[in-house]
């Protein structure tokens, strides 16, 4: 006979492999960042990589971040409070956003200075499409973070659309290009099938609680 699980034993369950977070503010540029309460997690990638739909996944909510069919949608800092304290931030997405060179210019422009000059900022989780990785953005904030000794977590995502032993090959690449950037780690995603959330949002949660730098 198996054993019956309690309700709240049930819901603990579910917690443990998400992050609760509400919507907080958007923002055009550092400026008019909110006041910063406690550390910061960012989420950056090109803007067809399904950013929008880790965050969902992560957080169990659906309806957190905005999934466009049209890439490029995100063009603000987008802060989410954290009920465990500290925040997540959505950056603007990168090198597929149809919009004009201006725009983009300066979506670009609140990315550095967020980026560079956001104290609270302690972690950064740079989603790729596992088919397409490792694109001249991507290889340029990672060469950043490494020389900021910021730690970095890249999601090859859409990992359900290779099989297993496509999605390994591509990680064991990016782990070998990689070899000497000693604050970045490498695992496959999936926002649609929930593959590798526990493991983020460990991590997540690692970050979060340890002190600002």
């Amino acid at each position: 006979m198996s054993k019956k699980v309690a309700p709240k034993e049930q819901a603990r369950d579910r917690l443990r492999n998400r992050i609760e977070a509400t919507f907080l503010t958007s923002a055009p540029s550092l400026e008019q960042c909110p006041e910063p309460n406690g550390v910061e997690v960012a989420f950056a990638g090109r803007s067809n990589a399904g950013k929008s739909s880790v965050l969902n996944q992560v957080t169990g909510n659906k309806q957190l971040a905005k999934v466009s069919k049209t890439p490029g949608r995100t063009q603000l800092l987008n802060f989410f409070d954290l009920n465990s304290n500290g925040r997540l931030v959505d950056l603007p997405g990168y090198g597929y956003a149809k919009a004009g060179k201006s725009a983009q210019s300066e979506w670009q422009r609140s990315v550095n200075e967020y980026l560079s000059l956001r104290d609270e900022l302690v972690g950064l989780v740079l989603v790729m499409d596992i088919r397409h990785p490792n694109r001249d953005f991507d290889q340029e904030l990672l060469g950043w973070a490494d020389e900021s000794q910021l730690p970095v977590q890249v999601l090859l995502n859409k990992a359900d659309k290779l099989g297993y032993g496509a999605q390994q090959k591509v990680l064991e690449q990016m782990r070998a290009s990689y070899e000497s950037h000693a604050h970045a780690s490498f695992q496959t995603f999936s926002a649609l099938k929930g593959t590798g959330s526990q493991e983020l949002v460990k991590l997540l949660l690692k970050w979060i609680s340890g002190p600002i730098v």
